[in-house]
């Protein structure tokens, strides 16, 4: 006799999909960008917005272009990225960053020569100087003295 009571336990099992992107975190003082990069032609986009939008300084498409460019796979690759922190000019010097360690997991034998030698794979870790207690709001700051 079967008990009624009993709970039916079922095993699901979970099927690992292949992903079809590399991803990479690239940073810049208080900026990180998270890089998915695609192993297709398509879109480059930013926080949902294509990246000549999101990026308006002059010469930003040369600089978020320069990973590919050094290793001649512009025409190879897209990327989709949330980046968050800091400014435009740091955000743009993180996503940088994280192309280059995308790519190094492409084909680390390849590129990681190519974009160590350019210096995109160093993470520059220059910060703003946290404020001190007794200062006076400011990091070196020193409080005034009174006169008598």
């Amino acid at each position: 006799m079967v008990n009624a009571q009993a709970p039916i336990v079922t095993k699901t099992v979970k099927k690992s999909a292949k992903k079809d992107y590399y991803y990479a975190v690239g940073r810049r003082k208080t900026a990180t960008a998270r890089v998915r990069l695609y192993h297709k032609k398509g879109d480059l986009i930013v926080n949902g917005l294509p990246a000549g939008k999101y990026f308006v300084q002059k010469n930003a498409p040369q600089r978020y272009l320069q990973p590919f460019t050094l290793t001649g796979t512009q025409d190879k690759f897209s990327f989709s990225v949330k980046v968050e922190g800091s400014g435009k000019n740091a955000q743009l010097e993180a996503v940088i960053h994280g192309i280059s360690r995308a790519l190094i997991k492409v084909d680390t034998s390849a590129y990681r020569s190519i974009l160590k030698k350019a210096g995109l794979l160093m993470r520059d870790p220059r910060m703003k100087e946290s404020r001190k207690v007794g200062t006076g709001g400011k990091a070196r700051r020193k409080k005034q003295s009174p006169k008598r």
